[in-house]
């Protein structure tokens, strides 16, 4: 398996975004999602003076970024941990505050491409969907066992999908008869299941309940919760987080941090804003940035992609 299959997303922008901050001497970056390590091998050429720590959940690729950053030496620490404990990372490594953070959220390119993991609806394989593949149940183990209305809150919070209740009574009843154990079969329940009118919008018809399974079988959106707070507190003053999402629902829990570390928290009315009241962040994207259309046309996977980040201004008043 070869590394230049993968293309970072907005590769280009994310590093523009962080410049400011990582041009400081002795600064610290932190790629929260490692991937197959094409952000930050770019993060490490493009600022030479930097450190990087990066975070996977995913051994397998620790495993083959660690061989892709060998020749940076101890420039790159990569550490096996949820971007959602970053804090934690941060202290076990002795690094009070840092001055870049980077997020790539949803599956990582290798996940997606290796038959066997199961996250990919368009080949049959077995229905795992973990990401840390040494820890937690996989998603045959929820379509198995969750109660149906477990399973209908989950593809319509997590998935978006209209037509839970349909697809999870076929499901229920397929169950009974046998559990599911790979990716094809649920493929066509969810198709047979569907109004034909369904079926004609927006690409496979099981892709809402592949990405409600994969969400809840990783906890994303709670990890997602925790880790972008946590990724502001760790900024020192100056210092900047970019954060690309691949769907709505991460996509409005960033929007909401950065919204909120923006704004003032003074009472109205008030003729000048105590310091503890400033916005302690700046927006550094209006909105949510888009990918152009050449990278669409050269990366089908950033498609979806939306890029926001803020710079940290000020220090937190208690």
């Amino acid at each position: 398996m070869s590394n230049d299959r993968h293309v970072p997303v907005m590769l280009q922008r994310c590093l523009d975004m962080l410049a400011p901050a990582l041009e400081r001497p002795g600064a610290v970056v932190v790629d929260c999602t490692l991937g197959l390590g094409g952000h930050s091998e770019a993060l490490l050429k493009r600022f030479p003076e930097a450190r990087l720590v990066a975070l996977d959940r995913d051994k397998e690729a620790l495993r083959l970024s660690g061989e892709r950053l060998a020749p940076y030496g101890d420039r790159a620490t990569l550490v096996h941990a949820v971007y959602d404990e970053l804090p934690e990372v941060l202290d076990r490594l002795g690094i009070p505050t840092v001055d870049g953070v980077l997020f790539d959220l949803g599956v990582s390119s290798m996940q997606l491409d290796e038959a066997d993991r199961g996250f990919a609806y368009a080949q049959d394989a077995p229905l795992d969907m973990r990401m840390d593949q040494s820890t937690g149940i996989g998603a045959a183990e929820v379509l198995n066992t969750y109660p149906p209305g477990e399973l209908v809150r989950i593809l319509r919070a997590y998935g978006e999908e209209k037509q839970a209740k349909r697809i999870v009574s076929a499901i229920v009843r397929e169950r009974e008869k046998e559990p599911f154990t790979t990716s094809a079969r649920l493929v066509e329940l969810i198709r047979d299941a569907l109004p034909q009118a369904a079926k004609r919008t927006g690409g496979n018809p099981a892709k809402r309940t592949f990405q409600a399974l994969r969400i809840e079988v990783n906890h994303e959106l709670d990890s997602v919760e925790r880790a972008i707070p946590a990724a502001v507190k760790a900024l020192a003053v100056g210092g900047r987080v970019a954060v690309l999402s691949y769907q709505s629902l991460e996509d409005r829990i960033v929007k909401q941090v950065f919204a909120a570390g923006a704004a003032t928290t003074a009472p109205p009315g008030l003729p000048v804003v105590p310091e503890k009241y400033q916005p302690r962040l700046k927006l550094l994207t209006r909105g949510a940035e888009l990918p152009t259309e050449e990278e669409v046309a050269e990366n089908r996977r950033a498609a979806p992609a939306r890029l926001r980040g803020v710079e940290r201004i000020r220090e937190d008043v208690l």
